[in-house]
């Protein structure tokens, strides 16, 4: 993992955002871009940070975290369900099978935690006790463990703020079958299992994470966007945790959420005038990404700091299967 001071010399060299000429029409999100071209999908992981559903600021490396650990889950996860990776041809490109999306975001939950809207603790806190549709029991702590983990489905929102989703609406809205649904919660949960069990040998909890689906050309259900990547996972590091949450303090994350907890400490919870990360801050949540990516794959990440990162990505795609094929 690189050094402090290595991070913060590349605080201007980060990648905000890829313009691609002849690799079709671009689409943008909040933290990828992506391109269809022939039936597959070019998906570029930015360094762009979001979180209360706006852009906060930049990361370096962070997208290169995001999709070599995307594609380390995509490969150990291959025995539970199929998934889009076709190639990654660059540190911030996978190419993937275009697919159509299930606009339902599946998010598994063994622990009782958060701090934004959609989090379970925050409905908790305030006296709820059924969410998302499920029964939750008196006397739960913030950071506790579930008796069970439970699926809390949100709406798949591009731009703007994610909804909750009870089984019931999504049967009601038809937004999929109820023998999709039934394979969704089964292989949501089958993940989460897989994914806890290969956290833990590293020393780390999975907490939650989100599990999104789409339908290929059959109609038969594949694995999609990023898994068990900090953005899209909560990771507490299991030595401490149980100490820290006796004493009633907040466990060692190697995830976004200091970032969240820092931006609500300084009055930016989504709405306002955006804080300024400064540099330090910025350098510990990038080698917090580092960090965990180190930790369960157990390989070294070297970033590739190469200035121009378009005309990088470019000459990559170009020279790899990709354009082979066309």
């Amino acid at each position: 993992m690189v050094d402090e001071k290595t991070v913060i010399a590349n605080i201007h060299n980060v990648l905000k955002t890829v313009n691609l000429s002849g690799f079709g029409k671009k689409h943008s999100g909040k933290v990828r871009d992506s391109y269809e071209l022939d039936g597959k999908r070019i998906i570029i992981t930015t360094d762009r940070q979001s979180a209360f559903d706006k852009i906060l600021g930049f990361i370096p490396f962070k997208g290169q975290v995001l999709t070599k650990l995307s594609e380390f889950w995509f490969k150990k996860t291959a025995d539970i369900i199929q998934n889009h990776l076709i190639s990654v041809p660059d540190p911030n490109v996978m190419v993937v099978k275009n697919c159509q999306v299930i606009p339902i975001e599946m998010v598994v939950r063994g622990y009782i935690t958060g701090v934004t809207d959609t989090s379970i603790w925050g409905s908790y806190e305030k006296r709820e006790r059924v969410i998302y549709g499920i029964k939750f029991p008196e006397g739960l702590r913030k950071n506790q463990k579930l008796a069970s983990p439970v699926i809390t489905p949100t709406t798949k929102a591009e731009k703007g703020h994610d909804e909750r989703l009870t089984e019931k609406e999504i049967i009601q809205r038809k937004i999929v079958t109820p023998a999709i649904w039934k394979q969704m919660k089964k292989v949501a949960l089958e993940l989460f299992e897989k994914g806890q069990k290969v956290c833990e040998k590293a020393g780390i909890i999975l907490v939650d994470t989100k599990y999104e689906f789409g339908l290929d050309e059959k109609g038969k259900l594949i694995l999609v966007d990023e898994i068990h990547t900090p953005d899209s996972s909560r990771y507490w590091v299991k030595k401490t945790y149980q100490a820290r949450f006796k004493k009633g303090l907040e466990p060692e994350s190697y995830d976004k959420e200091p970032l969240r907890i820092w931006f609500k400490t300084h009055g930016y919870t989504g709405k306002g005038k955006i804080p300024q990360m400064p540099p330090e801050f910025i350098a510990k949540m990038s080698r917090l990404y580092m960090g965990i990516y180190e930790k369960i794959t157990g390989q070294k990440i070297i970033p590739d700091t190469t200035k121009d990162a378009d005309n990088r990505i470019k000459n990559n795609l170009l020279k790899s299967e990709f354009a082979k094929d066309r």
